[in-house]
């Protein structure tokens, strides 16, 4: 799958559609829709579905130095209004913070983030490390071939077996073609 794959096929969905066309407007430093919103569509056209089915939330991810609460729900508040039309769950968050909240949601701790890209960089499973920011510049540090392939393998820079294992199975219970593979496997 090609860059201009993704993106065409990610924007099938009208909500990403939208989302990445206004993504400017937002005016935050390293603004990404990221994640199940993009990776999930790509599954979604790959089963047959409609491109939007099953999407839970649309998540964005931007940095800034500013870690106050007040700052980030500053940025919540505006993304609620630009995108409020669309009838989406928007999930916004500063990748600064995510240090001082991630120890007390899931009982693990996390190194200070420096850029939202490095927030896209801990997902779970490789090829959902996926974003596309404001300037529509897709970023997949793992390339496109497994997300295309529906291939499924942990991310090393996040060892976390028990929540992989989590993530697998939903994914797995939600496109039942998608399949594990192990280092070097299925390239």
């Amino acid at each position: 799958m090609t860059e201009a794959e993704f993106l065409y096929t990610v924007r099938l969905n009208l909500a990403n559609a939208a989302i990445l066309d206004r993504l400017p407007e937002l005016e935050v430093s390293q603004a990404h829709l990221v994640a199940g919103a993009l990776f999930q569509t790509i599954w979604n056209v790959r089963s047959g579905q409609a491109p939007d089915t099953r999407i839970r939330d649309y998540d964005l991810f931007y940095w800034d130095a500013d870690t106050s609460y007040e700052a980030e729900d500053t940025v919540i508040r505006r993304a609620a209004a630009l995108f409020a039309d669309l009838g989406a769950r928007i999930e916004v968050r500063n990748q600064a913070r995510v240090h001082l909240w991630f120890p007390q949601k899931f009982g693990l701790t996390r190194p200070p983030l420096h850029s939202a890209r490095e927030g896209i960089d801990q997902f779970l499973v490789e090829c959902t490390c996926v974003g596309v920011d404001e300037r529509g510049t897709v970023y997949a540090p793992y390339g496109l071939a497994d997300l295309a392939a529906g291939r499924l393998r942990p991310n090393l820079q996040n060892h976390t077996p028990d929540l992989y294992a989590a993530k697998v199975a939903d994914y797995r219970q939600r496109w039942p073609w998608l399949r594990e593979v192990g280092d070097g496997e299925g390239e």
